[in-house]
């Protein structure tokens, strides 16, 4: 029985991938807007173009998904297992660089509801720093969260200090400096290095739910152990994206902005 189930799961994900491949936009970038579409309103006003094609995702979740990225992958050079969280003064500056995200958000719906500014006029520029700001923390805090959830023998010691901190936010600041230039080839690579990060993030987010769900918290002793949870996680991460799509598609009947003009 388990092995007809493992069977039925993977040709149901298989079909489902094929599925979604078949009926999203051609292309690469056609498919990283598919993702993006599942997850940002992609209104082209609060977005970057390259030449004349919108990036997969808003300037606000370019940046987030962008220093997510960043974040998660420096700690993970950086502070292998690591599963303390930041110091208490890094996480105040966390917690401001979310209350400035939502801040900025807020200010961008309230001025476009209005018709004119609200607290400040809201810029693409803006967007993404609040969204750069956003997924650094996201990424410090999923990132020993994780390790706490998955690894048998975790390193219970704290990630950053003011010196890594200061050096990631270098880092990504130096990614929207990039993003800003508005080099094609930059963005380009943005467009889909940031896509890539939505189902990678998704992927992260429902293992920790597989594996709490199974009660299988700290068990792991390398990463071949995870592969049955990853590849559980994977499929609902694709799950979502094809059902966000498939919904908000039904609803629009275009790939564009949301909600459609």
């Amino acid at each position: 029985m388990k092995k007809f189930l493992l069977a039925l799961w993977a040709i149901s994900a298989l079909v489902l991938v094929a599925l979604w491949l078949y009926l999203t936009p051609p292309g690469l970038l056609g498919k990283a807007d598919a993702i993006g579409y599942a997850v940002c309103a992609r209104n082209p006003a609060h977005s970057f173009f390259f030449g004349l094609r919108q990036m997969p995702l808003c300037a606000r979740c370019t940046g987030m998904h962008t220093a997510l990225m960043l974040t998660l992958l420096t700690l993970w050079v950086a502070y292998p297992r690591r599963a303390g969280l930041p110091p208490r003064g890094i996480q105040i500056a966390l917690a401001l660089f979310a209350l400035a995200f939502v801040a900025d958000g807020a200010n961008s719906w309230m001025s476009a509801y209005l018709g004119r500014a609200w607290l400040y006029t809201p810029t693409n520029t803006l967007r993404l720093l609040s969204g750069l700001g956003m997924g650094t923390a996201m990424g410090a805090i999923l990132y020993p969260i994780a390790n706490q959830t998955l690894w048998e023998q975790s390193d219970s010691r704290r990630i950053l200090g003011l010196k890594g901190f200061v050096a990631l936010l270098t880092a990504i600041a130096a990614a929207g400096a990039l993003i800003l230039s508005k080099n094609p080839l930059i963005l380009f690579s943005v467009a889909l290095l940031s896509a890539a990060d939505v189902l990678f993030a998704l992927t992260l987010i429902y293992t920790l739910f597989v594996v709490t769900l199974l009660g299988r918290e700290a068990a792991a002793a390398c990463l071949s152990d995870l592969k049955p949870p990853i590849a559980l996680g994977a499929t609902m991460a694709f799950l979502q994206i094809a059902l966000f799509d498939i919904l908000r598609f039904a609803l629009t009947h275009t790939w564009g902005y949301f909600p459609p003009k």
